[in-house]
């Protein structure tokens, strides 16, 4: 039986008679060789993990960008019909990600050191304060309810794994960033940040598993400052995070 989105998609040349053209886009890149094969989308919850696949395979830097992929093409790649990719794009596109292409698909965003460097300015504008004002405040003893989450972020670097790590880094700052009980403040702070994971144009995507180390190594510091209610260290630990993107 036919999925919601199948049924409402018709046939598979519903993104052609859409003008979304697949024959001169690049071919989307399968796992590489060694990596565990990826599953196929399961139905339920399908816009989800669409879009969850997708923004992997920005961080990893499959999606190069710069190209065009079309919606019906990329449902091919995840074997579901092109609707919900076409409603995860468009979240991209919401999110800076993409760009939409009329009659072909969407672009993805070309990005320079002078953005990411951009990212960094923000985050850092918007977050030490915030950071400062938890060390002065938040008791020394729930930071430690964050230690796990530390933990985890030292275990994905380990890993290697750019993609795995980096939405173990995102979790870490929304859970420091929650003790401020502003819920407008940590969503803007996660879309910096996971603008921050992106790929340069240059395709300098996955970083080197010691960097991975050695970034995740900084949040355990920066929990130890705030427990201690270290205010310098503090404000030198998340500037120095931030200028290395994460």
């Amino acid at each position: 039986m036919r999925s919601e989105d199948e049924a409402r998609e018709g046939a598979p040349s519903a993104g052609r008679a859409r003008g979304e053209h697949t024959h001169s886009e690049s071919p989307i890149p399968l796992p590489r060789t060694g990596d565990a094969p990826r599953p196929v989308v399961q139905r339920a919850s399908v816009r989800g993990q669409i879009l969850d696949a997708l923004r992997t395979a920005l961080v990893e830097g499959e999606l190069t960008p710069g190209e065009v992929y079309s919606a019906p093409a990329l449902g091919d790649r995840f074997g579901v019909s092109a609707t919900p990719v076409r409603e995860a794009m468009q979240q991209l596109a919401l999110e800076g990600a993409v760009e939409v292409v009329p009659n072909r698909g969407f672009r993805v965003a070309v990005r320079g050191a002078r953005e990411l460097g951009e990212l960094a300015e923000i985050r850092s504008l918007i977050e030490v304060p915030v950071m400062l004002r938890l060390a002065r405040t938040v008791p020394g003893e729930r930071w430690a309810e964050l230690r796990p989450l530390a933990d985890a972020t030292v275990r994905a670097a380990s890993s290697g794994c750019w993609s795995t790590y980096a939405e173990s880094d995102r979790a870490f700052h929304r859970a420091v960033l929650a003790f401020a009980g502003n819920e407008q403040l940590v969503r803007i702070a996660e879309d910096l940040h996971r603008r921050a994971q992106w790929p340069l144009v240059d395709g300098t995507a996955p970083r080197r598993r010691a960097d991975l180390i050695a970034d995740a190594a900084e949040h355990t510091a920066l929990l130890d400052a705030l427990t201690a209610k270290d205010l310098p260290v503090v404000q030198s630990l998340v500037l120095k995070h931030f200028a290395g993107g994460s």
